[in-house]
């Protein structure tokens, strides 16, 4: 008989797969310098009458703060907004991808990174745009760390808000014993984002959002990571749950190219920030 090591390994392999939003490091040098030179992550912007509040990216698993956010970011940074990102969840002797940790302190370097960015602005209170992971984790800070005080609105980009069953693939952790345990030691992130796991249950309990806070979640249905989709939508008096297909029927994005790419996601996330000047989202948006 094989030693179970070898059987659990190729599980949490297919998990990692299946969870992480893999994008290129090779180019992360010449990337940051990219980001510098086009005002990204300028800890000198002061935001406009415009747009008083500064964003913050909070990028997804096996992701990190200039890779998830290359297109996002200068889209963003052109509409007049001060843009920044973090990295969050690194795990030691793991470059590049991060998103790994667990997520209740991650959750505790996005709060860092605020104060350091309002601090910076000058600002009162930031928005938050996360894509996946980067969609759930902020909540933690929101609910548990003071960060409603901060916020004034939550954008989540295909966000694990309620779990994932990876259309099912998690379910079979039960038939190999110690698999649940592999997962959470080797990245406790994914563990977390399990349907079910205990992190989830003690963030959603009591209800899934807090006062103060606007909250927007951007859903596609074909969502192949984050399942099933309609998980990811959030209940509360201040949410707009959207899914991207209701807005343009030919947009076939899915988890990945919907914060990576998507342009008609993006113009809803504008909308969402400013809502005094919003316009509709339609599949025209997408050459806006």
């Amino acid at each position: 008989m094989l030693p179970w090591n070898r059987v659990l390994r190729p599980v949490a392999a297919l998990l990692l797969a299946a969870a992480a939003t893999l994008v290129p490091a090779a180019t992360a040098r010449a990337e940051a310098a990219v980001t510098s030179s086009s005002g990204w992550n300028d800890y000198s912007c002061k935001p406009s009458a415009a747009h008083p509040r500064p964003v913050v990216l909070v990028h997804g698993t096996f992701a990190n703060g200039i890779d998830n956010w290359l297109t996002l970011a200068p889209y963003l940074k052109n509409r007049g907004y001060c843009v920044f990102s973090l990295d969050y969840g690194q795990l030691p002797g793991v470059p590049l991808f991060y998103g790994l940790g667990p997520i209740d302190e991650s959750a505790e370097q996005l709060d860092a990174f605020v104060d350091k960015v309002l601090a910076a602005t000058g600002a009162t209170e930031t928005d938050l745009v996360g894509h996946s992971q980067g969609g759930l984790m902020p909540r933690y800070y929101l609910k548990y760390l003071g960060g409603a005080a901060e916020v004034h609105t939550f954008v989540g980009i295909a966000p694990s808000n309620h779990g994932t069953t990876l259309n099912g693939l998690t379910n079979l952790l039960a038939y190999f014993p110690g698999a649940a345990d592999l997962l959470s030691t080797a990245t406790p992130a994914l563990a977390d984002q399990v349907a079910g796991s205990a992190f989830l249950t003690r963030l959603n309990a009591g209800g899934d959002t807090v006062p103060g806070v606007h909250y927007t979640v951007i859903a596609t249905k074909y969502d192949e990571v984050v399942t099933p989709y309609r998980s990811q939508f959030l209940s509360g008096s201040d949410v707009h749950n959207v899914l991207i297909q209701d807005l343009c029927p030919l947009d076939l994005s899915e988890h990945a190219a919907l914060g990576l790419l998507d342009r008609i996601a993006f113009h809803e996330v504008t909308n969402a920030l400013d809502p005094a000047h919003a316009t509709a989202t339609t599949c025209l948006s997408a050459v806006g």
